[in-house]
């Protein structure tokens, strides 16, 4: 093995442009578009509505990828909203960023994402429902070993999978518009759901993860002129991809069929492939939700190690491998927090022992029951700490705005500020969203949270602490 050295050392970069928007299109192009559309278009009342808030939600999230876009070319390496967040605000608030993305937030979203897979297998191959959970975490060790192997193998896969991902919404695309008719577009219907709110949140949800490819920027070439056009770029063709699919799924099942269709991409190739079509839905979501979890893995272990370079308590996360080009030790402590949250969520035995946890400090045990297997559950759980950092992350902006007036910004935010304040308005919501959502099941993020505070009190600053005043930073 060769000898291994601190993330602040220079490495080489070795993601292009189109690399990063792989994982940008990787990360976010999950499952949510094979399981929103039907809700999101029973709470509009004509199919044109319900296209046009998948198109809005592209707007929304085109607004966050300009202001990460600044962010990431003004404060460049790695670490993404870790370094916006503790220039903004402190060291405090990076650090329980940091420490939260590792123990719950990005972690859980592996988690619930392989989750997915693991469902997805267990019907593909007609195993018991039980075997989910092993699938998952045969998942999520299988991608982690290949980012273990280094950059090249890690990038490589991403760019396999998000290519898979794209053809076979291409193949849904196509078989959608070929047996669709025009006529669906002109049919009504009352709303039958909670309406406009709902449908915002589910499809802002499906938007979301583009922000994670800001934990790259330090891999990527020339940041400051391809992170600004992946993001955007990345945005985009998510946008389009998903306001197409919709439309397919409307022009091929009609506005009352997808309405009240539970597998839509399911019944659209069914229409083309007959009872292959339920075979075909089940390895294009297996294929989506492995180029997700590959994504996050490729993206959140740079968070990690960016932390673990800056404090002692963390140290060995920090540790880079100079043969590999690959931070190890936090890909292993990332690929263990994620299948820990997956056997807790996922059996009886990991429910009863939280339970009993709660209970012993006088909490009420959490409402499992309430949440359909582990996906809802990771979901729900993790969504409220998610929202708040990234509100917290479209304020920096305006925070950094003032407190660096004097620091050359590469790209600016277009129409400043009314972007960032779209951008913040909806952040905001989504958090409002989140917890009336998740109640009681909102302590699987703030218990996180509220231990990450006495951890920082012993943290420990290693001597070359990037990305504050006063300290050097990367870049």
């Amino acid at each position: 093995m060769e000898p291994e050295r601190e993330t602040t050392e220079k490495r080489p970069a070795e993601l292009g442009l189109w690399d990063a928007v792989s994982v940008i299109v990787g990360i976010v192009v999950g499952v949510s578009i094979f399981k929103a559309p039907p809700t999101v278009f029973s709470n509009v009342g004509s199919a044109w509505q319900g296209v046009a808030i998948w198109g809005l939600g592209g707007l929304v999230a085109l607004a966050g990828a300009l202001c990460y876009a600044e962010l990431a070319t003004t404060y460049p390496g790695s670490g993404g909203d870790y370094l916006y967040l503790n220039r903004a605000y402190g060291s405090l608030v990076g650090f329980l960023f940091a420490w939260t993305r590792l123990a719950v937030i990005l972690t859980g979203n592996i988690a619930a994402l392989a989750y997915v897979f693991g469902d997805y297998a267990v019907s593909l191959f007609g195993s018991e429902a039980r075997a989910a959970v092993w699938f998952a975490c045969a998942a999520v060790a299988g991608l982690t070993v290949f980012n273990v192997v280094g950059l090249k193998t890690g990038k490589s896969l991403q760019n396999l999978l998000s290519a898979l991902k794209v053809l076979g919404l291409a193949g849904l695309l196509v078989a959608g518009l070929v047996k669709g008719s025009a006529a669906a577009w002109s049919v009504s219907q009352p709303v039958s759901g909670p309406g406009f709110g709902l449908s915002m949140i589910l499809v802002l949800y499906a938007y979301g993860g583009w922000n994670d490819a800001v934990f790259v920027a330090a891999d990527v070439r020339e940041p400051r002129r391809n992170m600004p056009r992946a993001l955007v770029l990345g945005t985009l063709l998510i946008a389009g991809l998903y306001i197409l699919v919709n439309a397919a799924f409307v022009s091929a099942l009609g506005f009352a069929g997808i309405r009240g269709s539970r597998t839509p991409a399911a019944d659209v190739l069914g229409l083309w492939l007959g009872d292959r079509g339920v075979t075909g839905m089940s390895l294009m979501v297996m294929v989506s939700a492995l180029g997700a979890v590959s994504g996050l893995i490729l993206a959140g272990c740079r968070l990690h190690a960016s932390v673990g370079a800056d404090y002692r308590i963390f140290a060995w996360l920090g540790r880079w491998n100079a043969r590999l080009n690959a931070p190890v030790y936090s890909l292993v402590t990332q690929a263990l927090v994620s299948v820990f949250l997956i056997v807790v969520v996922g059996t009886e035995a990991g429910r009863n022992t939280v339970d009993r946890t709660v209970t012993a400090v006088g909490l009420p045990a959490l409402p499992w029951s309430q949440y359909q297997g582990g996906f809802d559950t990771l979901v729900a759980g993790t969504s409220p700490l998610f929202w708040f950092f990234f509100l917290l992350t479209g304020i920096s902006l305006l925070v950094l705005r003032y407190k660096d007036r004097e620091r050359p910004r590469p790209f600016p935010v277009p129409l400043y500020p009314i972007v960032p304040l779209v951008f913040i308005a909806a952040s905001g919501y989504m958090l409002y969203a989140s917890v009336v959502y998740a109640g009681a099941l909102s302590l699987m993020g703030i218990v996180p949270l509220v231990i990450g505070v006495p951890l920082y009190a012993v943290r420990g600053e290693a001597p070359t602490k990037r990305g504050y005043p006063g300290k050097r930073e990367e870049g």
